[in-house]
């Protein structure tokens, strides 16, 4: 019998003029990872998936900024992104 992971969704900001780093906004686990998802579709926010990330990020408190070592995974979700919103453009 296959087991189901169950969903995990953290969301983040980060505003460049005030903020050294992302922040963690939002983050939780099955319903809650379902809203957060629904949230970021409906504003028209990316979504990207990335079970690690996730799970390195959901240890983090929410309004937590991302600590150093977390800044290449996140850099990279930025750039995608960046990619998705010119494509938009």
């Amino acid at each position: 019998m296959k087991q189901h992971k169950r969903l995990e969704a953290v969301a983040l900001s980060y505003q460049s003029e005030t903020e050294t780093a992302p922040v963690v906004k939002a983050k939780g686990k099955g319903k809650i990872a379902e809203s957060i998802i629904e949230k970021a579709k409906a504003n028209d926010v990316p979504i990207q998936q990335d079970e690690s990330l996730v799970e390195l990020l959901s240890q983090l408190e929410l309004n937590e900024t991302i600590p150093d070592e977390l800044y290449q995974a996140v850099a990279e979700v930025f750039a995608f992104i960046y990619r998705v919103d010119q494509h938009k453009k």
